[in-house]
C-alpha cells in the first residue's frame, strides 16, 4: 500500500500544475481550483501506473491537494526563485522539448540486417594491445616531444628488434590500467573508442601488425591489432544499436541546428582554452 501511494505520489509530480479554473469546482486549495474535468483527466493518466488494483478517486484527490499544498508552501519558501531548482526545471523543459519534436522521428528509426551487415563491414569490432604513454589534452609542445622520444626509444630499443614480446614491452614500459595485462583492451566497437586510435587501428588490416606512434586526447599510443570480430560472432543487436545512436544524433543535430540558425548567438571563442 505504501509503496503504490508512494508511486502516485511520484508520478502526479510529474504531471503539469493541477490549479485551473473551469465550470465544476472540485476542490479549492487556498485559492487554487481543482475542477472536476481535470480531476478526471488526471485520473485516467494516472491509472497506466498501476497494473493490478487502480487507486480510489478519493486516494487521488488526496494526492492531488497534497501536491498542490506542497507545491505553494515552496513557492512561498522561494524554492521556485532557487538556482538548483531552476536549473532542475530547466533539464525537465529541455527533455520535454526532445520528446515533444523529435520522439516520432526516432521511433521511425528502423535497421534491417542488410543495413547492419553493410555498417559492420565498414565499422567491425576489434581487438586491440596498447603500449601508452599518458599525456594531457593542453600537454605543451615540449611535453609532447619528450614523450614522444621516450615511446621511439620504447620501440627502437625493445620493440623493433624482437628482444621481447609487444605485451612484454606494455607491461614493463607502458602507463595506464592496460599495462598489467600486456596492453590487452580486449574487444571493442567504433563507439567505445577515440576516434583516432580506431581508425589507425583498422589501418592495420592484419592482425600482428603495430601502428606508429598515435596521438589521443589521452596521450601516445603504440597499437598492436590483434583480431578482427567476424559478423557472424558479433552482437548483430548491438550494431544495431550502434546504427540507432548515430541516426537519432543526426536527427537530434539537425533540430538544434534549425533553433540556432533561428537565434542570435555569441561566443567568445578567444576565451576557451583547449
Amino acid at each position: 500500500m505504501i509503496q503504490r501511494k508512494l508511486g502516485l505520489a511520484l508520478s502526479l509530480a510529474m504531471i503539469p500544475g493541477v490549479s485551473a479554473h473551469a465550470a465544476t469546482e472540485l476542490a479549492k486549495i487556498n485559492g487554487s481550483t481543482i475542477s472536476l474535468e481535470e480531476f478526471n483527466q488526471r485520473y485516467q493518466d494516472n491509472l497506466k501506473f498501476f497494473q493490478f488494483k487502480a487507486p480510489s478517486r478519493k486516494a487521488v484527490l488526496e494526492d492531488l491537494i497534497k501536491r498542490e499544498l506542497a507545491i505553494q508552501e515552496a513557492r512561498k519558501l522561494g524554492l521556485d526563485k532557487d538556482p538548483v531548482v531552476i536549473e532542475r526545471m530547466n533539464t525537465v523543459l529541455y527533455q520535454a522539448l526532445l520528446e515533444k519534436k523529435l520522439a516520432k522521428e526516432f521511433e521511425q528509426i528502423k535497421i534491417s540486417d542488410d543495413e547492419a551487415k553493410a555498417y559492420y563491414s565498414k565499422n567491425p569490432e576489434i581487438r586491440t594491445s596498447t603500449i601508452f604513454i599518458a599525456l594531457s589534452p593542453n600537454a605543451s609542445a615540449e611535453e609532447v616531444k619528450k614523450a614522444t622520444e621516450r615511446l621511439r626509444q620504447i620501440q627502437n630499443d625493445h620493440l623493433k628488434p624482437g628482444k621481447m614480446t609487444f605485451a612484454e614491452v606494455a607491461q614493463r614500459f607502458s602507463e595506464g590500467p592496460a599495462a598489467s595485462m600486456g596492453g590487452d583492451i580486449d574487444f571493442q566497437t567504433r563507439d567505445k573508442l577515440d576516434p583516432a586510435y580506431y581508425e589507425a587501428a583498422l589501418a592495420l588490416r592484419t592482425p600482428g601488425k603495430v601502428s606508429e606512434i598515435v596521438r589521443t586526447p589521452f596521450g601516445l599510443h603504440l597499437i598492436k591489432l590483434a583480431a578482427v570480430r567476424s559478423w557472424d560472432e558479433t552482437d548483430r543487436g548491438q550494431v544495431k544499436r550502434m546504427i540507432f545512436e548515430e541516426r537519432r544524433t543526426q536527427i537530434f543535430e539537425k533540430f538544434m541546428g534549425q533553433l540556432r540558425n533561428q537565434a542570435k548567438v555569441n561566443v567568445r571563442s578567444d576565451l576557451l582554452k583547449d
